[in-house]
């Protein structure tokens, strides 16, 4: 059995190969856990009287079958346009190597312009349309993989000021299209949750796809196979996204038509300042991701500098890395339904969900600061690659509950709008953290993330306690 594993599995290092079919079978036992100890708002479907779907209307199945349509128009566009860009990612550093470009210049200049674009980006999606948004996303990502084929210096740096723009569309036009959509269509607010635990999912399991589908092309099309190949999904992509129907933000104002660009510019800054939980989601969201962005550029050369035996096959850690992040998908919502049942409230489980995970997201970034730090580098392989996983682990169940959260807590009418603001801070972390590499050894800079994790948890606290007034406010709202 052992010879004929070795004869059908790849030549990696011994170690890669554990730390691969370990995660393969981790990720079937959660799958298996999740289909047979599903809620039972999943088993119950169908239209029982009591099932937790019914509506006052009686019309419980009519209305699950729309949402789980509307669900699949969504999801469908989600996974081709993310599917997309982990291709490029996984490919973009190697092709920049062969084009022989300053590459660290490229992608500072990309966080650069992520920044510039991200303060007044989130009010013109709100303004002119969220579909409209999504759709200039789309054409800008083929105009961007179109430019990859050039190796001038100028024509690459174009690319990536574009890319700026087109980031920031992907992290604030698409959910706050489906955010609205959600409510204009009078599904209950608790089934959002079902569409944010099935984009985390669907996100992990498309990166694993896309390294091995990337693979391929690169191997039939050259360097430059995996842009070709997302050119093409985001074009079909565009075709679906042609399907939706259009929502602006200032909806309950009476019209997009009736707002200004400036007006919507200034009211979501108005909004952050005037209502502190506001202000904290957001700074929540910039400390988080950007830990999770700084660790994403760490982890390879953390690899490489401790010399395992055989090497570092990135494409297969990559893998198991990404299984991570689709168990944690699959974990937020039985997690959140803890919290309801036997720690909180209903009203409160995802603030404490939150807590719960970027706590354990500082705890796994304290452990390569402790052994780069203390210990012999033979040492500390396997506890730094569980580490690994567990942050990853953490960012599949993190992306969801902080989605749930903006949805509570940020209005749709400045959805757009202050999603975007706080991107300013988060590329501040970003380029903060990416100049960190380069200056400071391995072992402080983890110790700078796990620290930007624990802040984000402490300020999750804040909101998972609440105040008597906020209590009100929410009351209110």
């Amino acid at each position: 059995m052992v010879d004929l594993l070795s004869n059908v599995l790849p030549d990696w290092p011994a170690w890669a190969m554990n730390v691969l079919l370990t995660m393969t079978a981790a990720l079937s036992c959660t799958l298996l856990a999740a289909y047979l100890y599903a809620p039972e708002d999943e088993k119950d479907k169908g239209g029982n009287p009591q099932s937790a779907m019914e509506t006052t209307s009686g019309k419980s199945s009519l209305l699950a079958e729309e949402f789980d349509t509307f669900k699949r128009s969504y999801l469908s566009v989600y996974l081709l346009i993310m599917l997309a860009d982990w291709m490029q990612g996984t490919h973009m550093y190697t092709l920049y190597l062969s084009y022989n470009v300053n590459i660290s210049a490229l992608f500072l200049t990309g966080f650069l312009s992520g920044a510039v674009f991200a303060p007044f980006l989130g009010s013109l999606v709100d303004k002119f349309g969220r579909k409209r948004s999504c759709i200039v996303y789309c054409v800008l990502e083929i105009i961007i993989n179109w430019l990859e084929h050039y190796s001038d210096f100028r024509t690459l740096l174009l690319g990536r000021v574009l890319g700026g723009i087109s980031t920031n569309l992907l992290f604030s036009a698409f959910e706050s299209w489906m955010a609205t959509e959600h409510r204009k269509r009078g599904f209950p607010e608790e089934w959002m949750a079902k569409t944010y635990s099935a984009c985390s999912i669907g996100n992990g399991a498309t990166a694993i796809f896309a390294g091995v589908f990337a693979q391929v092309l690169e191997d039939i099309l050259g360097q430059i196979g995996p842009f070709q190949g997302a050119i093409a999904l985001t074009s079909l992509a565009l075709a679906l996204i042609l399907r939706w129907e259009e929502n602006y933000g200032e909806a309950q104002e009476g019209g997009h038509e009736n707002s200004s660009l400036y007006g919507q510019f200034t009211e979501g800054w108005k909004l952050v300042a005037g209502d502190s939980r506001v202000l904290r989601i957001g700074l929540i969201q910039a400390l988080s991701e950007g830990g999770m962005y700084t660790f994403v550029f760490m982890w390879v050369p953390t690899l490489l500098s401790m010399n395992p035996p055989g090497g570092v096959p990135t494409g297969c850690v990559f893998s198991a890395l990404m299984m991570a992040i689709t168990i944690g998908g699959i974990a937020f919502q039985p997690l959140e339904h803890f919290f309801a049942t036997k720690a909180t409230t209903k009203a409160k489980a995802s603030e404490l969900s939150a807590v719960f995970a970027y706590v354990m997201a500082s705890i796994s970034m304290a452990v390569p600061a402790v052994c780069l730090c203390c210990s012999a580098t033979n040492m500390c392989l396997d506890k730094i690659l569980i580490s690994f996983i567990i942050i990853e682990f953490c960012v599949g169940l993190s992306s969801p509950i902080a989605g749930m959260l903006r949805s509570k807590y940020v209005p749709d009418a400045y959805q757009g709008a202050i999603m975007n603001i706080f991107r300013l801070p988060l590329n501040a972390v970003v380029v903060s953290g990416t100049y960190a590499t380069d200056v400071f050894e391995h072992y402080k800079v983890y110790g700078m993330v796990s620290g930007l994790f624990l802040l984000a948890a402490a300020l999750q606290a804040t909101l998972a306690v609440g105040s008597q007034e906020e209590k009100k406010q929410t009351k209110k709202d």
